[in-house]
């Protein structure tokens, strides 16, 4: 899960990092009374060493999980409560490639004397950590990398030792930052590890770590991404959910347990295992090429769902529940190879779906293509035909299977109003 800016240098504050005192406004009426607060010196400042006192020059910044956003015009220095107010109302509302700005940072104006960069992130290819270092910060570390690699230090981090202020120290010399922030900036490394270690994060970064006119050095910008995985001991985590952005689908999805993820296709897809699906989506889009609805577009998947390899009954009738909940589905594929999970349970499910959706109102008008293979899977086919679903086609080949299945969403697929 990726983290808003302002939700970052929250986590930031809580380990003790230095951060600007800011707030967020939705509108830019509050932008402005946040403005005014620090124009008064109402705010406490995040450092506690640093006096509190007013000033009218603040930064507003669009929060949106992408990068970029100074050059789009999403980031933009205010003179005033009033210009605050002006500066967050051409940004609100703004699109920074494909994200659309909802809400802004409203913070304090620092007396920037230099920028660095500085991440920990997890180093995959090599199966440990690593932290990135470079005097120069403020860009992009790939372009520093790629006009003045000498600038960027990488040392690897051991997950057994950690990081503490003797090797924040040789990573800010490794990076080269001047004596004048080496100190500073080991302080706030050694607790920006504590923040990636002990809150489970992938990434870690700051750009730019910044030496202020008096001395010192703070978390300017702040990116995390926290690990999904460690959700179970991370339950705070739930906090940091942007619940309004979250697709309704994939949050009802996570709601029943279920690896969901919404395309933009025709054909839903359900399958056992994330390689077979992954394999269907590339079967089911290739398929799709020969069959062209009303609109002229081919038909694609329209979502990755893994029942898992131990689903039971109920998984697969909460799958189709959701995956028919998409109206732009127009047909479904279930790929299921019996191993864990028997086809006679998968097949069950089918039918229970069938029988609970019709409860509620809700009887599955778009038809499903059922291959069936592997344990049980006789046992499981014969269960489907005695059912009699309407609607239900059994196709005993994945590539036959996904033929039909692009073939009945094209023939279901009317066109849209307008297009």
């Amino acid at each position: 899960m990726d983290l808003f800016e302002h939700q970052a240098k929250e986590l930031f504050a809580a380990y003790g990092v230095p951060v600007p005192a800011g707030k967020i406004a939705h509108t830019p009426q509050e932008a402005y009374a946040i403005a005014a607060e620090f124009a008064a010196g109402h705010t406490q400042p995040t450092n506690p060493d640093r006096p509190a006192g007013g000033t009218s020059r603040v930064v507003v910044k669009a929060q949106v999980k992408t990068g970029g956003r100074g050059k789009a015009g999403g980031v933009k220095l205010a003179d005033s409560p009033e210009d605050a107010a002006d500066k967050a109302g051409q940004i609100l509302g703004m699109d920074i490639k494909g994200h659309t700005v909802h809400k802004v940072l409203v913070e304090e104006a620092s007396a920037i004397a230099q920028e660095y960069y500085f991440s920990f992130l997890l180093d995959r290819a090599n199966r440990t950590f690593l932290s990135i270092c470079s005097v120069e910060g403020g860009m992009d570390i790939e372009e520093v990398a790629a006009t003045n690699p000498d600038a960027v230090a990488k040392v690897p981090i051991s997950a057994l030792t950690g990081v503490d202020r003797a090797k924040a120290r040789e990573i800010a010399a490794a990076g080269r930052l001047p004596d004048a922030a080496a100190e500073g900036a080991a302080e706030l490394i050694e607790r920006l590890w504590a923040v990636f270690a002990d809150e489970d994060a992938t990434l870690v970064e700051v750009n730019p770590m910044i030496l202020t006119a008096d001395g010192r050095v703070v978390a300017l910008d702040g990116k995390v991404t926290l690990d999904a995985n460690a959700d179970f001991r991370q339950p705070e985590h739930l906090a940091f959910e942007d619940v309004a952005a979250a697709d309704p689908l994939e949050a009802r999805a996570k709601e029943k347990d279920l690896n969901y993820v919404k395309l933009d296709g025709t054909v839903g897809i359900i399958g056992n295992g994330a390689g077979l699906v992954m394999s269907t989506l590339d079967v089911v889009a290739y398929a799709g090429e020969a069959f062209v609805d009303a609109r002229g577009n081919a038909q694609r998947p329209a979502n990755f769902l893994d029942i898992g390899g131990g689903a039971s009954a109920e998984v697969m009738a909460n799958g189709l529940e959701i995956v028919l909940g998409d109206p732009d589905v127009k047909s479904v594929f279930v790929n299921v190879f019996g191993g864990i999970t028997a086809c006679d349970a998968v097949a069950d499910g089918i039918v229970s779906a069938y029988r609970l959706l019709a409860e509620r109102g809700e009887a599955i008008d778009r038809p499903l293509v059922v291959r069936l293979d592997g344990n049980n899977a006789e046992r499981g086919r014969q269960i489907l035909a005695d059912a009699a679903l309407p609607g239900v086609q059994q196709v005993d080949t994945m590539d036959d299977a996904a033929r039909r299945a692009a073939e009945l969403a094209a023939a279901g697929a009317a066109p849209r109003q307008g297009a």
